[in-house]
């Protein structure tokens, strides 16, 4: 077994970007919803033809964490859509960035450092994050990285709605 790889996303990826967005937020937050609201939201946020879009938008970009060719974690990177006044159509936004648990404790900041040299390769703007209001570990990370609390919204997984913090950084 190899040590873990990251790399960009293709085009032909989108089924092992699905698959592993899919296994990786059921397994960081499965147990907060109703089966049946996770299932709606899994198959909606995750759909293959959704992500074959995503990855052939040029705004967009993602990467896959990999040990010897199996997806482990992702990120996924493009325009700022987080309903904050001060989003203007030149931000961009960490849409994603979740890694399975047994591969935790830096594959996280190796994949956020992609995203991020991504997201300023034509020079530093804007940048948000919206993170679970019960995810304290991902906060503190986003906050050594810069990324301060700027805001909140509902996040909607079914029936439920989520207090998720809007994080801006610049």
């Amino acid at each position: 077994m190899t040590g873990p790889a990251i790399r960009q996303a293709g085009p032909g990826d989108a089924a092992a970007l699905s698959a592993i967005g899919r296994a990786t937020f059921s397994e960081a937050f499965g147990e907060l919803y109703p089966p049946q609201d996770l299932e709606a939201f899994l198959a909606g946020a995750y759909e293959l033809d959704k992500t074959r879009a995503y990855l052939a938008d040029s705004r967009c970009a993602a990467w896959l964490a990999e040990i010897d060719g199996a997806a482990v974690g992702h990120a996924l990177v493009g325009p700022c859509a987080l309903p904050h006044p001060e989003v203007t159509p030149g931000c961009g936004e960490l849409k994603r960035l979740y890694v399975l648990s047994p591969w935790r404790g830096g594959l996280g900041s190796r994949l956020m450092d992609a995203a991020l040299e991504w997201l300023e390769r034509d020079g530093p703007r804007r940048l948000w994050i919206g993170v679970w209001s019960g995810n304290l570990a991902a906060q503190r990370f986003y906050r050594r990285l810069g990324f301060e609390k700027v805001g909140e919204y509902a996040f909607e997984v079914g029936s439920i709605r989520d207090r998720e913090f809007i994080m801006r950084r610049g």
